[in-house]
């Protein structure tokens, strides 16, 4: 086990014990990477240090349909770094156990949706023939199963 983890709820402990500086948490997120086979790790001056990951280290905890003057409806979602983005619906599927997910960071990184999330989500999915798909600004958005 690697002294650094983060479980699927995007908690953070070292050597057991949960982070509670938070400070230091986002600290980490800045300098959080992934190397070419898809670890975390933290560069962080000089030293890197692998983080064993649960499931994703960023979850979304919330989601939301917002619009912004002549800009046309978007979603955003708000991340356990308590960052924001639009979200790339391109990026969005369903993983095991139904679980959405998505890609955050430019791309850089996945990002599971915690449940609140999923269910604010879940309001703007349809189902036809059997596919999921989201609707916006007239285009139809697919959500794949991730097997």
């Amino acid at each position: 086990m690697k002294p650094i983890f983060i479980d699927k709820e995007g908690r953070w402990f070292f050597q057991g014990s949960e982070m509670i500086r938070r400070d230091i948490v986002l600290l980490f997120y800045r300098h959080l990477h992934r190397d070419s086979q898809g670890r975390y790790l933290i560069r962080l001056a000089e030293e890197e240090s692998y983080v064993d990951v649960e499931d994703t280290a960023f979850v979304i905890s919330r989601f939301d349909l917002q619009s912004h003057g002549e800009c046309e409806p978007c979603f955003h979602i708000w991340l356990n770094d308590d960052s924001r983005e639009v979200l790339d619906l391109d990026t969005l599927f369903v993983g095991k156990g139904n679980v959405p997910y998505c890609r955050v960071k430019e791309g850089k990184f996945p990002a599971r949706f915690q449940r609140q999330a999923y269910y604010q989500l879940a309001e703007h999915v349809h189902e036809e023939n059997g596919k999921y798909i989201i609707y916006l600004n007239g285009a139809r958005h697919f959500l794949p199963q991730d097997v």
